[in-house]
């Protein structure tokens, strides 16, 4: 079945890269309406902007929407994380700013308020899609790929030069709550060496220790250090889920990727649908239900940030 947030929810903080103050309300929706955001700071009809792919601008470090209007909100891919992650498909998102809060540069705070608040099962059956065949999306060293899959299962490598961080690969299935238990406290990372020139571009403007893990060489710099060894990519994953959630239905296949990062999950996602035999949409069974990534999950399952 189909799920709504029993009641509204409020969060309120800055955007990582405006450095704006705004409130987000994660409010009750009814049956196919999905995931939208609607910019409550905008007086014209032109305020709706749903969380699909066709909506999805080139943006740097961090996924972007815009309407056909030119109304746009960024940074959600954490939120998107949190929602497909807890299992809620359908959702208004009152915001009054352009960009989603950071909190702690993680889900973790969009999650625990999720299941804290409770899940409203709606008597809709809920539609997924099927991975058929492989899909690969490439730019330079970077890639992804879809392959078939009985259940949704990511794997993610990166590699940077910094001792920090070095060479990481992690793989999870998916089902029954892997997000909440082991990705959702993974906090957005950047090199030390990168923060200036971010902000001479008018990015990570409200950046900080306090919601970004920060490394220089083989140092971390945010207080209190790694929550996990491998941190940066399980934070990797985080993202992909994220944008993966705007494909609007769950995705039943593994999702593999290599130094990707949101425009290479963006461009496979439109490889997967630019060719109708790549996948199927299907009406989910019991079974199917029962092992997507939030069915069932709990307060107390959530990965407890050090």
């Amino acid at each position: 079945m189909q799920t709504t947030v029993s009641k509204p929810i409020t969060f309120e903080g800055v955007g990582l890269h405006t450095g704006l103050r705004s409130r987000l309300t994660v409010l009750p929706a009814n049956i196919n309406f999905g995931i939208c955001f609607k910019r409550t700071d905008i007086q014209t009809k032109a305020k709706y902007i749903p969380a699909a792919l066709e909506n999805v601008v080139e943006s740097q470090l961090c996924t972007r929407l815009e309407n056909s209007d030119g109304v746009s909100v960024s940074t959600i891919e954490h939120l998107m994380a949190a929602l497909v992650g807890c299992g809620v498909n359908n959702v208004l998102l009152e915001i009054d700013g352009p960009e989603v809060p950071i909190l702690d540069g993680s889900a973790l705070v969009f999650v625990k308020e999720i299941l804290k608040t409770g899940i409203k099962l709606q008597k809709q059956p809920l539609k997924a899609i099927r991975i058929l065949k492989t899909v690969e999306y490439k730019q330079k060293l970077a890639w992804a790929k879809f392959e078939p899959s009985i259940n949704s299962k990511m794997s993610f490598s990166i590699e940077f030069a910094e001792e920090a961080i070095g060479t990481q690969s992690k793989t999870l299935d998916m089902s029954n709550g892997s997000f909440v238990r082991e990705l959702c406290d993974s906090r957005t990372f950047c090199r030390y060496s990168e923060v200036e020139a971010m902000r001479t571009k008018g990015l990570a403007l409200g950046g900080s220790y306090e919601n970004a893990v920060v490394v220089d060489g083989n140092n971390i710099l945010s207080p209190g250090g790694l929550r996990h060894f491998d941190e940066p990519v399980r934070h990797k994953m985080l993202d992909a889920l994220g944008d993966l959630a705007l494909a609007k239905y769950p995705i039943i296949g593994h999702y593999v990727g290599y130094r990707a990062g949101h425009g290479i999950t963006h461009g496979l996602l439109r490889n997967l649908f630019s060719d109708k035999s790549n996948f199927e949409i299907f009406s989910c069974d019991k079974e199917t239900i029962d092992n997507l990534p939030g069915t069932g999950v709990k307060l107390s399952e959530v990965c407890k940030a050090i």
